[in-house]
């Protein structure tokens, strides 16, 4: 059997009988490329030393990627260098298409509910307010309205500020200015240097904190969900009552909000670096 028919067939890697090695070795070779590769592009050696595979292999597999557009090239001989095609953009814009952020969120906002025990949604940012796009709501002895399609604040609410704080400057600044602080309760924060060293704050913990900002004797926590190329298009929030919460116990509902925005922004092509 020649080796291009032997490849085609499935192939044991990593304990899966269906997995098939030429195409791991496809990924591996844009994996690289995507990783260390630059605008003047990697030589064939290059590439075949960061795969761990032999020139000849990865010559075979450069060619094929390029024939279908996912590898470009350029220069003869020695002298040829590769990196990323055209093609994979076209891929990845259709991704994005096929991708429904309420579809993708739905399932973790279930499993946070279950972890925390509290109502747990999805918002999105819309006309400079948290706009709640889907919710899933645990029963209580005491109702909080969830509404969707309700505008919220952005200074003064869990999930608005979780939003807020990956915002570049110039877009929290225009906000501030078009909005201000109002006060929504005792605890709300009107300050702009105080909510620009809250924001600092949030981004270091991953989550943001409404303490009674918004609503007197009610509690959000949320986290913000970021795409592939590290902007933030979405919060997840969890919200409840504040009476008998503990700090301990909000840093942990805290860690699981964060912990559930990222599981979705690693759904979106989030790497965990801002391009």
């Amino acid at each position: 059997m020649a080796r291009a028919q032997r490849d085609a067939q499935p192939q044991r890697a990593d304990g899966d009988r269906y997995t098939v090695r030429s195409v791991v070795r496809a990924i591996g070779v844009l994996e690289v490329l995507a990783e260390h590769g630059t605008s003047d592009g990697m030589s064939v050696t290059e590439i075949a030393q960061a795969c761990g595979l032999s020139k000849s292999i990865v010559f075979s597999v450069l060619h094929t990627l390029r024939s279908h557009g996912l590898v470009a090239d350029h220069g003869e001989g020695q002298s040829r260098r590769y990196r990323l095609g055209m093609g994979l953009s076209r891929l990845g814009e259709r991704a994005r298409e096929q991708l429904s952020l309420i579809d993708l969120a739905r399932p973790v906002l279930r499993e946070l509910t279950q972890t925390v025990g509290l109502s747990a949604r999805l918002a999105v940012l819309q006309n400079d307010s948290a706009v709640s796009v889907d919710r899933v709501v645990v029963p209580a002895h005491v109702h909080i309205d969830l509404r969707m399609g309700a505008r919220e604040m952005m200074h003064c609410t869990g999930i608005g500020k979780a939003m807020l704080a990956y915002l570049p400057d110039a877009e929290v600044e225009r906000i501030v200015a078009a909005g201000g602080l109002p006060r929504r309760t005792p605890h709300t924060l009107t300050d702009r240097e105080a909510l620009l060293a809250q924001l600092k704050e949030i981004r270091r913990l991953g989550y943001a904190v409404d303490d009674e900002e918004d609503a007197e004797g009610i509690f959000c926590v949320g986290s913000g969900v970021r795409d592939d190329s590290g902007a933030c298009v979405a919060g997840i929030s969890v919200t409840g009552m504040k009476a008998g919460f503990t700090a301990v116990r909000m840093r942990e509902v805290g860690q699981a909000t964060r912990a559930a925005a990222d599981r979705v922004s690693a759904q979106l092509g989030f790497s965990g670096q801002v391009s």
